[in-house]
């Protein structure tokens, strides 16, 4: 039986006159990747370090493990670690340096040298922090994190900036982390990233959680999973394509038969089609996207809150 790992529950944050986080909820299973989505300013940084305890929220509860962040933070420390938006160390500091200095600030810490090992620091140990690439940043960054053994890891926003092969570097260090047995809190406003990583996705939009499930129910939700396109060779009656089970629109552009749908309504356009002795020329079917899914999520307006 999955035991949860993280419970938050009905978390308010305001600064000054506004309401970063309005009555977020959720809870993440123990060992699953949970993404946090959302655009800058939804809140998503807030709510991740109040679960951390770096911030006290104004209304809600926290549980990590059973314990309350923000009355028992030294408990705290010893189940959870974060690695936080920017992480900066001293530019003369060294990865051996680093990770000897954090490994010390813990009584049981895991062995440093095996962690940059699996993380592929190993010949970078006397190279000082400035002189390391933006990926061997993130992999330290995400190594300091990890020393101390913890059993939820926040990484908040941690593929920023990073170039395509850096990034897909970092992301499978994500799932090793994960397969590791560590619970992970990933923050991103990448919707690449979270559907390429995340077991379940929050979507937060102005401080609120509009949407929670897995990447493809999000897609599915949004009635967006698959579109397939084609050049008809011959007249095609668009009626009985949207007679199909699970087509949700159909539609032309130029001579471009568009079909838009759930995720098995390709194999019935084809059937359809060839049963009109249609041939499809130039047929295309593209998978919908979490960024898709994202837009139609959030197309209604979301109200101020109070």
């Amino acid at each position: 039986m999955t035991s949860t790992a993280v419970v938050v529950e009905g978390l308010r944050k305001r600064y000054g006159d506004k309401v970063a986080v309005d009555e977020v909820s959720f809870s993440v299973d123990e060992g699953e990747i949970f993404g946090i989505l959302g655009p800058n300013g939804a809140g998503k940084t807030t709510t991740v370090e109040s679960i951390a305890g770096l911030r006290v929220g104004d209304a809600g509860r926290i549980r990590v493990h059973g314990i309350d962040p923000w009355d028992d933070r030294d408990a705290l420390t010893g189940v959870l670690a974060i690695q936080l938006q920017e992480s900066r160390l001293q530019a003369k500091i060294t990865v051996r340096e680093a990770l000897e200095l954090c490994s010390a600030l813990y009584d049981a810490p895991v062995a440093w040298r095996g962690l940059a090992g699996r993380l592929g620091l190993t010949e970078h140990l006397d190279r000082r922090f400035a002189k390391l690439s933006g990926g061997q940043q993130q992999r330290l960054s995400i190594a300091l994190a990890l020393v101390g053994g913890p059993r939820v890891v926040i990484l908040d926003e941690l593929s920023t900036g990073l170039d395509p092969r850096a990034r897909r570097e970092v992301w499978q260090l994500v799932r090793d982390v994960r397969d590791s047995g560590v619970t992970v809190l990933l923050v991103t406003h990448s919707m690449e990233e979270a559907q390429e990583l995340c077991d379940r996705i929050a979507i937060v939009d102005a401080g609120r959680v509009r949407a929670l499930d897995t990447p493809q129910g999000l897609i599915r939700a949004a009635g967006s999973a698959t579109l397939t396109s084609f050049v008809p060779s011959a007249p095609t009656d668009l009626e009985r394509l949207r007679e199909i089970d699970g087509v949700a629109s159909v539609s032309k552009d130029g001579a471009r038969v568009l079909v838009e749908g759930a995720e098995d309504t390709a194999l019935g356009v084809l059937a359809a089609l060839a049963a009109q002795q249609v041939v499809p020329r130039d047929l295309r079917v593209a998978s919908g996207s979490l960024d898709t899914a994202y837009l139609d999520l959030t197309a209604e307006p979301v109200e101020e809150p109070a």
